[in-house]
């Protein structure tokens, strides 16, 4: 595919060197940061991951970018057609999403409320690009604590528990307190004034007192789905 550079700019590189040999490394697919990309970069690396016939995920692509691309690919040799945007997790991905195997283990993303939407939506969908079965559970923070306590019986069925969380990010703690599963703790960006961005949910995770709870970056649903697919594989051997 050529993709003629923006003018003033210097031609972009014919090829970018993926990292191809990660799914046989680590059982992952390899995930592209879009946010800070180029329209004509991420369609570059999904033209190359579709000839590597890889699945193309790309995280933090709006709904413009994600238009452009698209308009983008249809330009190419091998028009985008299996590229499809997915809002709520803020992702594009290009070619078919493998079917969940029920043997591998459930996952549960849990968000304290509908403003950590995206964050549990891309968790939810980097988790269902490698064919992991995973469900999606809103509305059960602390604030209304029996929403949560009503989900405990479902959860329990689960081999590991992503929980997301803005404000002081309670979540986590209160679910590892009550459960055994493995529970990745995710900071949200939400919340008023001293909330500073998701920096007191992450601080207050840290200094969780809920023994063996695993803690990620700020906003990272992709960092913590892959942290619960190292878990499952580590038990499937």
């Amino acid at each position: 595919m050529t993709i003629p550079p923006p003018s003033g700019e210097p031609p972009l590189a014919p090829t970018i060197r993926l990292d191809l040999d990660r799914r046989r490394r680590l059982g992952m697919v390899e995930a592209i940061w879009g946010e800070h990309k180029s329209v004509e970069q991420i369609a570059l690396v999904l033209e190359q991951l579709q000839a590597a016939s890889e699945l193309g995920l790309v995280t933090r692509v709006d709904p413009a970018k994600a238009e452009a691309v698209a308009a983008l690919l249809a330009k190419a040799p091998r028009a985008g057609q299996d590229l499809v945007h997915h809002r709520q997790a803020r992702c594009l991905t290009r070619g078919p999403l493998p079917p969940a195997d029920p043997d591998r283990g459930r996952v549960v993303v849990l968000g304290g409320g509908s403003s950590d939407l995206s964050v549990a939506a891309e968790a939810q969908l980097a988790l269902q690009c490698h064919g992991i079965a995973c469900e999606l559970v809103l509305d059960v923070g602390v604030a209304g604590l029996q929403r949560l306590l009503d989900q405990l019986e479902n959860l329990r069925s689960a081999r590991v528990l992503i929980a997301c969380a803005g404000m002081e990010g309670a979540l986590p703690t209160v679910l590892a307190g009550l459960l055994p599963q493995p529970v990745i703790a995710v900071p949200v960006s939400v919340g008023y004034g001293v909330s500073a961005g998701g920096q007191a949910a992450l601080m207050g995770m840290l200094a969780s007192c809920a023994p063996g709870l695993s803690v990620v970056n700020i906003d990272n649903g992709y960092g913590a789905a892959m942290a619960a697919l190292r878990i499952l594989q580590t038990a499937a051997r």
